[in-house]
């Protein structure tokens, strides 16, 4: 019986591995809060996503409300958060980025319309604490 011929074995490894590679989609944030966000006339498109930090703030939602009550909630990634916790958060967002990018991280905060201003304000302070000086607000387009 002759051998098994496997000089085309490489392309068809390489050819499921590009494959892959395209349909592939990196996993996103699970959001564990409910937000509305704000109207705006003026908005500005993020040039470089990889730069931006998101910080998620709205009521939990309806699986995580009689665990978590009905309050404005912080998420960070994928888990609640106390403002407490968000300047270890950015300095580990930080870690993870080039050196020379650090300088241009965006932090964008994405709050429900309906959440008070106070806890807003205490996570700017935080940020601040933590020299996270570029702010960005998410909206949606009113026009």
């Amino acid at each position: 019986m002759p051998p098994l011929n496997t000089s085309s074995l490489p392309d068809l490894i390489f050819t499921l591995l590009f494959f892959f590679m395209m349909v592939t989609t990196m996993r996103e944030v699970t959001l564990k809060v409910q937000f509305k966000l704000p109207q705006a006339t003026e908005l500005q498109k993020l040039e470089k996503k990889s730069l931006v930090t998101f910080i998620y703030v709205g009521k939990p939602t309806n699986e995580f409300r009689a665990k978590m009550g009905s309050e404005s909630r912080i998420q960070l990634n994928d888990a609640f958060a106390e403002v407490s916790e968000i300047q270890d958060y950015i300095a580990q967002e930080k870690s993870s980025m080039k050196e020379e990018d650090q300088p241009y991280m965006t932090v964008s905060l994405k709050v429900d319309k309906e959440t008070k201003m106070g806890i807003v304000t205490d996570i700017k302070q935080a940020l601040r604490e933590a020299y996270a000086l570029k702010i960005n607000y998410s909206a949606v387009n009113s026009n």
